[in-house]
């Protein structure tokens, strides 16, 4: 176990946070870290926060194949639009690994994206706490202890994973999760089985429906709509026959969800392992506008891909996606720079450029938009500097919350450039046609 140490804007206490590490894997979300308080700011600390910041100012155009995302923006256009036929929430689908499993960089994505489109909810979330250092911001969760978890990193078993890629199961009475969520709708995900067992919606204390998951195998879905507002929702197993469950969703009219999709110490591959059927069925009903593919960190040290082996492998992924989610944009961001201590030396992970190059060369084949994010923070061997700006963990890999926040600032404001140029076009178009819009 790595011992992190981070300290926190109460003063000077120290606290030190478990962040586990498999192999070369980073398998632990980032702890949060805002910073020293202004008494500890040294120098160094503001010269390395200059450079960070000045990176970040000059940094432009860092979106590529950006017309890939021109069948997102038009769902944005439209969205909660009552001049506009199609309107209606827009979803983005955030795959990662523990970048995106801690939900600090996607919980800022989201606020960005709600402020400006509207709050559609909290979109789907795992179900319990399939795995330490899980967390929705938006949406607090948990469960009983007697759950097992199926899907994260172990090998390949049925391929009934859910849209996140993890279920959990108990063959216990009494077994139970919650969900505290602010929505309209709520909808359970699990799986239809032979001999499954029976269970209870309650809202706090109020039973909703009881419904059972015997039956034929298949993913399946309960719907209940509910009075808009804040709601405690609680899934309680009935008998000592198999439950299986894969997530939540919770919904409202319009507006954005930006649904955070990670699981520590993952690669991209881990998609392939999914059944696709299931996977088709789940992107059928959840209809995505935006697929983030957000990896590459635990594959920068994974000695089982070569540079031609892995742009092969990150290339089905995004065929895979394509096949399941066709009307979906699909943008791929890349990792960022990454050091590891080799015998108390701090070395940069030449594994990086690789994984990049595969990347890019994926985006392009597939007609996908890539993000590079190692040039967007700086360019490559820059992590010293914003660890010692107080934006970077120890580790040289995650970000610390004021950096998560940072990077999630960089991504919207490149995205609303290029929905602007979009805007623009659109509107051109249509003047050029007779036909008057607003601008939205």
């Amino acid at each position: 176990m790595l011992r992190v140490p981070t300290i926190l804007n109460s003063g000077a206490l120290l606290v030190l946070v478990s962040m586990a590490i498999t192999g070369n894997s980073v398998t632990g979300p980032a702890p949060k870290h805002p910073g020293p308080a202004a008494s500890q700011v040294t120098p160094q600390h503001a010269a390395a926060l200059r450079k960070v910041d000045q990176w970040l100012k000059g940094s432009t155009g860092n979106l590529e194949q950006p017309e890939a995302l021109t069948p997102f923006f038009d769902r944005l256009y439209h969205a909660g639009s009552p001049e506009a036929s199609g309107g209606g929430a827009v979803h983005v689908l955030h795959f990662g690994d523990s970048h995106t499993a801690a939900d600090w960089w996607t919980a800022d994505l989201r606020d960005l994206f709600q402020h400006r489109f509207g709050n559609g909810g909290s979109g789907f979330s795992l179900a319990g706490r399939p795995f330490k250092g899980y967390r929705r911001v938006d949406a607090p969760g948990g469960g009983t202890t007697l759950w097992q978890s199926e899907g994260l990193r172990a090998p390949d078993r049925d391929g009934y994973f859910g849209l996140g890629g993890i279920s959990i199961s108990t063959e216990s009475a009494g077994q139970s999760v919650f969900l505290e969520a602010d929505c309209d709708r709520v909808e359970i995900s699990y799986l239809r089985h032979p001999g499954g067992g029976n269970v209870a919606l309650y809202d706090h204390d109020q039973p909703l429906r009881e419904f059972s998951t015997d039956g034929e195998l298949a993913p399946s879905f309960i719907s209940y709509e509910t009075a808009p507002g804040p709601h405690r929702f609680v899934l309680k197993t009935l008998d000592s026959r198999l439950v299986r469950l894969f997530g939540w969703i919770v919904d409202k009219p319009g507006g954005v969800t930006y649904e955070a999709l990670g699981i520590n110490g993952s690669e991209a591959s881990i998609i392939l392992r999914w059944n696709e059927s299931m996977l088709a069925a789940d992107m059928r009903r959840r209809n995505p506008g935006l697929i983030v593919l957000a990896y590459g960190t635990n594959e920068s040290t994974d000695s089982l891909w070569k540079p031609e082996s892995y742009r092969e492998m990150f290339s089905s992924v995004l065929r895979r996606l394509h096949d399941v989610a066709p009307a979906a944009s699909i943008l791929v961001v890349g990792p960022g720079d990454r050091w590891i201590h080799d015998r108390s030396v701090l070395r940069i992970v030449p594994g990086i450029d690789w994984v990049i190059d595969g990347q890019r060369q994926a985006c392009l084949e597939n007609g996908c938009a890539f993000w590079d994010l190692r040039r967007r923070i700086g360019g490559k061997g820059v992590m010293p500097d914003w660890f010692t700006a107080g934006l970077a963990q120890p580790d040289h890999a995650h970000f610390t919350f004021d950096g998560y926040k940072r990077l999630a600032s960089a991504l919207f404001d490149d995205l609303m450039s290029q929905y602007e140029t979009f805007k623009k076009t659109r509107l051109e178009t249509n003047q050029s046609h007779g036909s008057t819009e607003k601008n939205r």
